[in-house]
């Protein structure tokens, strides 16, 4: 460029500075860019301020520890200060329903209190701890259950209050089931408790006959002790039982009070159920809650439903067989579990299912037999029938119902359940006279076709 040419852009350029539309337009636009570079340096500060001051926790509400912490938030926290008092008001709640059905009564309800949606601040011994519950926009794709997390939020330097925090919230959980057993069922894709936590039944309500009960209580804590005895050997840590005999005599109730004895829970399966399908089988046992006994109920319905998965990828409305298997042994089956399963007819059952590593005991928990008819007796009326009369003449008239013995002709005997002697029993609970006035009850009554 030459030495004139230079000269004309250097008088182009002061003609425009010198142009107060120009000049003014151009400072309005450097002292926004100033603005918005001083803003956003501001935020970044500000952000980098937060990180360094603040600490977040977010629990999702597929976390386990989720309903404990809501459960912990809903406690009541006396304060002694007066901005605490004013600071730690939660005033937005919001309501969980339990509800549980009782036999042949009303379904009872209990109405648990928690905070609701937004922002919260609670103080826990020396911190203040702001608390946000959000529903968030996305929703899970199985359900359509709209995600939501809970965030905590306190000062970085108050930031092992967490450790105490979850802590406690786990403790309350304990307290609040302790003496229970949670009962949890299918919905959808996840364990939800079946109603409320249903007190613990001892074991010595549920009366098996001779040596069963104690044999599979054995077998069970051994299991339990053995822990590293199977990881030294690499075998997988895990115990199959399946419990077989005709409805009624006690399975799911030793099960039930088996879980009692432990302190564990139970997650109950029935494979009969339409839409527990092989997929959803095998992505429950990868979320089974811990000490928990899994049930399969009715797993004679997998061989029903025996056919594999057809062409067009859909295996059938109910779990299959080969599924049921999977479930057992296969890559979903996990470790540290104790599962029960559970049929009224054996005879369906392939061998391919029973053998070891798969169902390592196999009990028939049969009809009522003479022992037990005693040892419920007893239970129910023991306390009255202190000589033991009222019992002999009980168990003598049985006998003489053929329940309990093989009959001359040559034909099956008719047995009797301990369901329907227990029923017995309730129907005449303050009158022992009148149960052995109604043994015939026992007596099953054939149907005619």
């Amino acid at each position: 460029m030459s030495e004139a040419s230079a000269t004309q852009s250097l008088l182009n350029v002061n003609a425009l500075l010198d142009n107060p539309v120009f000049a003014g337009g151009f400072g309005l636009a450097s002292l926004g860019a100033a603005l918005a570079m001083a803003r956003r340096g501001a935020i970044a500060g500000a952000g980098m301020i937060r990180r360094r001051l603040l600490v977040n926790v977010e629990i999702s509400k597929q976390d386990p520890a989720y309903p404990w912490v809501l459960a912990w938030l809903s406690q009541p926290r006396p304060q002694t200060s007066f901005l605490a008092k004013r600071l730690t008001r939660i005033n937005k709640l919001s309501v969980a329903t339990a509800t549980s059905t009782t036999p042949n009564g009303p379904t009872r309800a209990s109405f648990f209190l928690q905070p609701g949606y937004g922002r919260h601040i609670i103080k826990y011994k020396h911190a203040y701890i702001s608390v946000n519950r959000e529903k968030q926009a996305t929703a899970r794709s199985n359900t359509g259950e709209p995600h939501e997390t809970v965030e905590l939020t306190t000062l970085y330097a108050h930031r092992h209050i967490f450790e105490d925090v979850f802590t406690e919230a786990r403790q309350i959980a304990l307290q609040a089931n302790e003496g229970k057993t949670v009962v949890y069922s299918v919905r959808n894709f996840d364990w939800t408790p079946l109603g409320e936590p249903k007190r613990k039944r001892p074991l010595t309500s549920v009366v098996l006959d001779e040596g069963i009960k104690e044999g599979i209580v054995g077998d069970v804590k051994d299991f339990l002790q053995r822990q590293k005895w199977y990881i030294d050997r690499g075998i997988p840590y895990r115990r199959g039982y399946l419990l077989h005999g005709p409805p009624g005599s006690g399975k799911t109730s030793f099960i039930q009070a088996l879980a009692g004895e432990l302190d564990y829970s139970v997650a109950m399966v029935n494979l009969s159920e339409i839409g527990v399908t092989d997929d959803k089988l095998a992505f429950l046992l990868t979320k089974l809650p811990e000490r928990t006994i899994l049930l399969l109920e009715d797993v004679d319905s997998a061989f029903v439903n025996r056919k594999a998965r057809g062409s067009d990828g859909y295996s059938g409305p109910t779990v299959t067989f080969s599924g049921l298997l999977n479930a057992l042994d296969g890559l979903s089956a996990g470790e540290e579990r104790i599962a029960f399963l559970t049929t009224n007819h054996i005879e369906l059952l392939d061998p391919a299912l029973i053998r070891p590593g798969r169902v390592d005991m196999m009990i028939r928990i049969g009809e009522a037999t003479r022992h037990q008819a005693g040892r419920m007796w007893d239970n129910f009326y023991g306390d009255v029938d202190q000589d033991g009369s009222g019992k002999a003449r009980f168990l003598n008239k049985l006998d003489s119902l053929g329940l309990f013995g093989s009959s001359e002709d040559g034909a099956p005997p008719p047995r009797t359940s301990t369901a329907a002697i227990q029923g017995l029993f309730l129907f005449n609970k303050d009158n022992m006279e009148g149960s052995i006035d109604m043994a015939e009850a026992l007596i099953p009554q054939k149907i005619e076709g």
